[in-house]
């Protein structure tokens, strides 16, 4: 087990020099700022982010959660969702001969949903969700989209992109929907639920068909309470199914309510999950997600990041040596 650095758009050099020096051994680009070039993110500018990366001596482990219009239409069975598969297609291949092992992604077109930020610890500041604040929010996309319809649309994309992932020796990750309410403006998400994922690896039952494991989000969820966050790492480690994990913690698995909260903190005691993940054999590494905001910090969150990311190596190195 080891730690990586996520929520990087390009590969900046003040930020690789920092995650190099804060002992990251993988990156992840989260929402990057490559092109999009007729739909497709070229190979060529994807080769250019593996190579800065390992300039600092570090692995490019992931891409996650491109631009969302470019997959808008296949998570809604829109009319252009055959041509964007097609994109997808040919974007997956090219992060496959760029040398990129992962690639991960929401099935959420409305993103995350977010309301007025909580004050925690100190004075710091981390992200809230409150459902009563946006129950009577529209449809953000026109319409209402159920439960069936949306499972029938993960179904048809998860039925042609995993076979295309096997092929060129690539994993795919679905992140789970934050919050993992019942509805995000309309539309059901329907990984808000640890049965959710169990369903989707029965669509097809492959390594290339996996979880990006938000275990922040999943904390969030009702199947979290009464420790039942441990039994659903143990599940989903040793039936290989963790790409790597966003270690954050929330306040409480309640999907309508809930704030962010440092990684020491929140509901989920950390070291029980850490050992989890290591009793059930995972080999992967783990990132920080986003942090609260501290006082003095940057925008992007170099304090909170190095905390948190301190944290994750003291609980790998305690863990290993009393194994």
């Amino acid at each position: 087990m080891r730690v990586g650095l996520a929520h990087l758009e390009s590969p900046n050099p003040q930020n690789l020099l920092f995650a190099q020096q804060y002992g990251a051994t993988d990156i992840v680009f989260n929402r990057s700022k490559l092109p999009i070039v007729d739909g497709v993110l070229p190979l060529n500018e994807i080769v250019k982010y593996r190579l800065a990366v390992e300039q600092y001596g570090m692995k490019l482990a992931a891409f996650e959660n491109p631009a969302v219009t470019m997959m808008t239409d296949v998570i809604l069975g829109g009319p252009r969702r055959d041509q964007q598969i097609e994109n997808m297609i040919t974007t997956v291949r090219n992060f496959a001969r760029a040398g990129i092992p992962m690639f991960t992604y929401g099935w959420n077109p409305s993103q995350v949903w977010r309301t007025a930020p909580k004050e925690i610890r100190g004075g710091a500041v981390g992200t809230a969700y409150d459902h009563n604040m946006v129950a009577d929010y529209p449809p953000v996309h026109g319409r209402e989209y159920g439960a069936d319809e949306m499972w029938a649309n993960l179904e048809y994309w998860i039925k042609i992109i995993t076979p295309v992932a096997e092929e060129e020796g690539i994993r795919l990750g679905i992140h789970p929907p934050d919050p993992p309410s019942d509805s995000h403006g309309g539309v059901y998400p329907v990984l808000n639920s640890y049965d959710g994922y169990r369903r989707l690896m029965d669509i097809v039952d492959s390594p290339s068909n996996s979880i990006l494991f938000c275990q922040g989000t999943i904390a969030e969820m009702s199947d979290s309470a009464n420790d039942g966050i441990y039994g659903f790492i143990d599940e989903m480690v040793r039936r290989e199914r963790v790409l790597y994990v966003h270690f954050r913690n929330v306040s409480e698995p309640d999907p309508e309510h809930f704030h962010e909260e440092f990684i020491n903190t929140g509901h989920v005691d950390m070291y029980r999950a850490m050992k989890t993940y290591h009793d059930g054999g995972y080999g992967s590494f783990f990132v920080d997600d986003h942090v609260p905001h501290t006082h003095g910090d940057t925008p992007w969150g170099h304090r909170g990041r190095a905390f948190a990311m301190g944290y994750m190596q003291a609980l790998i190195e305690a863990i290993a040596k009393q194994s």
